[in-house]
C-alpha cells in the first residue's frame, strides 16, 4: 500500500511547524520538519565561527558532523548534532537568521534531500518547509501553501519568542520576518513558492485551533479520511 504525503510550505512564522506537528500526531503520521535540519547546521556553523552564507565554509562543517532527526518518546521530532540534543537551542533569531543562509546553499539541499525523501518513501508523512512541493516531494499526495500577514506572522513568532523567554521588541521581528521572506524568495536555489497544484491556506487573523481545524478538514476531505 503507497505511504501518503502532505507537503506544507510557506513563509517563516506562518504556523507550519506547529500545524504539522498537530496535524500528524491527529492522523498518525510522521511528522518531518525539514526547517529544523537547516536549523541545527546553521547552529553547527556558528559554533565554529562560520558565517552561515560561506558557502565553503558551510560545506566543510557539513562534512565534519553528524546530523541525526529522531522521534522521542513525547512524539516529537527532536534534532541531534553530534549526538547532542539541540532541540531547545535551533529556535533563536541567530540561528533562524543563519538557517536561511545555508539554504540558499544549492550543495547543502543536495545533501539534505535524500535524508528527506528517505523519510517520505518509509511511511505515511507530513513534510513542512519551504520548498517540499516543488522540490522535495513535488509528487506529494496533497500540497499545502501556508501563508499570513506579515504582521501576523510577527505578531505570533514575537509572542512564541517571549513564551520562550527571549527579550525581543515587535519590530524588530518584523523587520526580520520581511528580511527572511526576501532572502528565501529571491535565493538561486529552490526559492519559496507556491507549487502550480497547492493549496493555498491563509491563515491571518485566525487562531491556532481555526487553522487548526481549517486544515485538518481540508485533509480529510481529500483523502476522504
Amino acid at each position: 500500500m503507497a505511504h501518503k504525503s502532505i507537503a506544507i510550505d510557506g513563509p517563516s512564522g506562518a504556523g507550519k511547524s506547529t500545524l504539522a506537528r498537530q496535524i500528524a500526531k491527529e492522523l498518525g503520521f510522521l511528522y518531518v520538519d525539514t526547517g529544523a535540519i537547516y536549523r541545527t547546521l546553521a547552529l553547527a556553523a556558528l559554533r565554529k565561527g562560520v558565517v552561515p552564507s560561506d558557502s565553503a565554509g558551510v560545506l566543510a562543517v557539513l562534512q565534519a558532523i553528524t546530523i541525526d532527526l529522531r522521534h522521542g518518546a513525547d512524539g516529537l521530532q527532536h534534532m541531534y548534532l553530534d549526538g547532542e540534543d539541540v532541540t531547545d537551542h535551533i529556535r533563536t533569531p541567530e540561528v533562524s537568521a543563519g538557517a536561511s543562509g545555508v539554504s540558499a546553499i544549492p550543495e547543502v539541499r543536495a545533501f539534505l534531500m535524500d535524508m528527506q525523501r528517505s523519510l517520505a518513501a518509509s511511511r505515511d508523512v507530513v513534510m513542512d518547509g519551504r520548498d517540499i512541493g516543488t522540490v522535495v516531494l513535488p509528487q506529494a499526495d496533497l500540497k499545502i501553501f501556508l501563508t499570513a500577514s506579515a504582521e501576523d506572522r510577527a505578531q505570533r513568532r514575537y509572542e512564541e519568542l517571549l513564551t520562550r523567554g527571549t527579550q525581543v521588541d515587535y519590530d524588530t521581528v518584523l523587520r526580520d520576518i520581511k528580511e527572511r521572506d526576501q532572502r528565501d524568495s529571491s535565493r538561486a536555489a529552490a526559492p519559496l513558492c507556491q507549487a502550480e497544484d497547492a493549496v493555498l491556506v491563509d491563515t491571518t487573523g485566525n487562531t491556532q485551533e481555526e487553522s487548526f481545524a481549517l486544515l485538518l478538514n481540508l485533509i480529510r476531505r481529500h483523502f476522504a479520511l
